[in-house]
């Protein structure tokens, strides 16, 4: 499972680097090096060094507010990260950590934390208390509930927990404001029960799970533009559907669908509708085609 989602973590530093300036913050990959630089030193990498703790030394650089620890050998996070009180970007990708330290409540500028592709069972409900923290990622770790510490950080914008072993999912998700993409493709997912989506959510990615009935209040999602369900167990859509009016991108394929509702002539915005794998007759797909002229249809 883990080397499924090493790809995905590469992408994830990418992201993270491209948020800072090179030339105003270069990035340190030896502490000594950074140390007798005699410069303050804001981006230090230490990514595939074999390590299991951190230099005590790293601690006087105080000044760092991105730090990167992916690939390492980490079976908990270093005490020195939590004296860097600066950090707004941590990357501790692929260790070995099996659990969040009370600690992590000390990192009050944090804004993106990655702790992909570790051991994580639980998280820390003194997670809650990182109310600056915009993006985190959790993929690939063993959780099976959504975190409800992440309930009540609003400022989220995106969350990742894709590959896990989540089975259920808190119906109040609503409660995360300014929440924009989320990712739960590949858990054990099958009832959403009567789940509530974050208003402003646009990116929403389901797929490979064992969902069997998408919930009404996914539809009363107005904002959302991209929508994944594909590899899923579901055999009809709700004309609620129709609700969906900023979609642009929805992917169904390999689900048990013989048929979609009418009302997907309303979806005026929605240029891609993917239905691979699924139990549809060529007459199904024609009609379909009749009724949404504007959008390319994958069969």
């Amino acid at each position: 499972m883990k080397k499924l989602f090493f790809s995905i973590s590469l992408l994830i530093l990418s992201l993270a680097k491209a948020q800072i300036d090179p030339v105003k913050y270069p990035t340190y990959t030896n502490i000594d090096d950074a140390l007798k630089s005699g410069k303050t030193i804001y981006s230090m990498s230490f990514r595939g060094k074999t390590m299991f703790n951190l230099p005590s030394e790293i601690q006087k650089l105080d000044s760092i507010f991105f730090l990167n620890l992916m690939e390492n050998k980490f079976e908990k996070m270093d005490e020195s990260i939590f004296k860097l009180k600066e950090l707004s970007i941590l990357n501790l990708n692929e260790n070995s950590i099996k659990y969040i330290p009370d600690q992590i409540a000390e990192l009050q500028k944090l804004e993106s934390f990655s702790i992909n592709l570790n051991s994580l069972t639980s998280i820390n409900p003194n997670l809650s208390k990182l109310q600056k923290l915009k993006v985190i990622h959790l993929d690939a770790n063993n959780l099976n509930v959504f975190p409800e510490a992440l309930l009540q950080i609003p400022s989220l914008e995106e969350i990742n927990l894709q590959g896990n072993q989540i089975s259920f999912i808190n119906k109040n998700l609503d409660e995360i404001k300014n929440l924009r993409s989320l990712n739960l493709a590949a858990n054990q997912l099958n009832d959403l029960g009567e789940l509530e989506l974050p208003k402003q959510l646009k990116y929403l990615e389901l797929q490979q799970n064992s969902i069997r009935k998408l919930p009404d209040g996914l539809f009363r999602s107005k904002n959302l533009e991209f929508l994944n369900v594909s590899q899923n167990n579901i055999k009809e859509i709700s004309p609620k559907v129709k609700g969906l009016k900023n979609v642009v991108s929805m992917n169904l394929a390999n689900n048990n669908l013989k048929d979609l509702p009418k009302e997907f002539s309303k979806l005026k915005n929605l240029k891609t509708l993917i239905l691979t794998g699924n139990p549809m007759n060529k007459s199904t797909i024609e009609n379909l085609k009749k009724i949404m002229p504007e959008t390319q249809i994958y069969f």
